[in-house]
């Protein structure tokens, strides 16, 4: 009788689990087909090239800011461009060593650089040296059309923003961004830096983030071109101000002024590897818990979930047998099979998408580690700042 309902109980959970991965691969968007990307459907140059501000927030990036600023810099652009650069309080010379790159490079683009003012209480810290970066854009009478916002360890291809302005002009976008290129050599990075876009893009379906009738939005903060016209109008960056996810949050407030587009590229590029599982679990810890609105009902979901989508398939397929067994193994194979577009973007071996379960079960370590960094007073800890913002807080 024991052996029976174990069985029952099983093949509910093998069914359940594969019925869960038809549904990802069927219904949620086409999302794991990564179509959704800049070097597909290309517009055609605007008529006229609109003014661009690129706006660049830094707080000890010394050693990326070099290729960072001179990427932009070397932008292949018609149309009126200047770069601000924001110095969030940096003791390692990111201000003097983006100057010297600059004046090197000699490209006659202007560069800004806005020393940051000391963080006030309810901002968090990128958002705020964003603020004073587009209030210095803001300050010319000569307003710009659109605000670049990016990191500053991103790299960009010199034809990155004629791309992305073609794209906002033809669509008449309130918001173009790109999920940048993120470092994949290490293996750390080759066991978790695809999934982490994977999952990224199951959340948050780009399909669904463009289509105007669906309220799903989303944004990558590596790259976003912004109209100004509408951030001005969705409450500017103060409406985000105390986000962990700000990307995101940002997006959401901008769908509401017109069509927003996100996708994947090659066009822009993270500069700065990882090269411990420890750091990609830093990264991700940092806004983890903020995705599931810092609830522990729902943190207590998610671990179940994970359980049920990612571990229960290979365990029954292993270790099961009938019914339970067969349905285990069609998951394990709808989920590998779904994770070869992204391995092929980050051309990587599609043997990883076996490997699925346990970079998933890594995943859900640092979601849990995340809460409890928040529960310790430590949520949201990036560049030194412990940022998050909790309703007990």
């Amino acid at each position: 009788m024991t052996s029976l309902m174990g069985m029952t109980g099983g093949t509910i959970v093998g069914l359940v689990a594969l019925a869960i991965w038809l549904y990802l691969v069927l219904a949620r968007g086409g999302y794991w087909l990564a179509r959704e990307r800049d070097d597909k459907d290309v517009p055609a140059d605007p008529v006229r090239w609109p003014s661009v501000t690129a706006v660049v927030p830094a707080r000890n990036e010394a050693d990326v800011i070099g290729q960072s600023i001179g990427s932009l810099l070397r932008q292949d652009y018609p149309g009126t461009f200047r770069v601000i650069l924001v110095d969030d309080d940096s003791d390692d010379g990111t201000a003097a060593t983006a100057r010297r790159v600059a004046a090197t490079l000699g490209t006659g683009r202007p560069l800004e650089i806005v020393n940051g003012a000391a963080l006030p209480p309810g901002w968090t810290g990128k958002l705020w040296a964003l603020q004073q970066g587009v209030q210095q854009a803001l300050v010319s009478d000569d307003l710009p059309d659109y605000l670049l916002l990016t990191d500053a360890d991103i790299g960009h291809s010199s034809d990155n923003l004629r791309a992305l302005v073609a794209r906002a002009e033809h669509g008449d976008r309130a918001l173009v961004s790109l999920m940048a290129e993120l470092s994949c050599v290490t293996r750390a990075e080759a066991f978790l830096i695809p999934a982490f876009v994977f999952f990224f893009q199951m959340l948050y379906p780009f399909s669904w983030v463009a289509r105007a009738d669906l309220k799903l939005a989303a944004g990558a903060g590596g790259c976003m071109l912004v109209r100004r016209e509408a951030l001005e109008k969705a409450g500017g960056l103060a409406s985000v101000r105390a986000e962990i996810i700000d990307d995101c949050a940002l997006a959401r407030r901008l769908k509401e002024q017109g069509p927003i587009w996100l996708g994947l590229t090659h066009r822009a590029r993270s500069l700065r590897p990882y090269i411990s599982l420890r750091q990609i679990g830093r990264m991700i810890s940092r806004s983890a818990y903020a995705q599931l609105g810092y609830s522990p009902l729902l943190l207590a979901g998610t671990v179940a979930g994970m359980a049920l989508t990612y571990l229960a398939p290979p365990v029954l397929a292993l270790f099961g047998d009938g019914l339970a067994q067969g349905a285990g193994a069609g998951a394990w194979l709808l989920m590998a099979m779904s994770f070869l577009p992204m391995l092929r973007f980050y051309r990587r071996s599609p043997l990883w998408g076996v490997a699925l379960p346990a970079i998933a079960a890594a995943y859900t370590v640092f979601t849990v580690q995340s809460a409890v960094a928040v529960w310790r007073g430590r949520g949201g800890m990036w560049k030194g700042r412990a940022q998050a913002i909790t309703g007990d807080s």
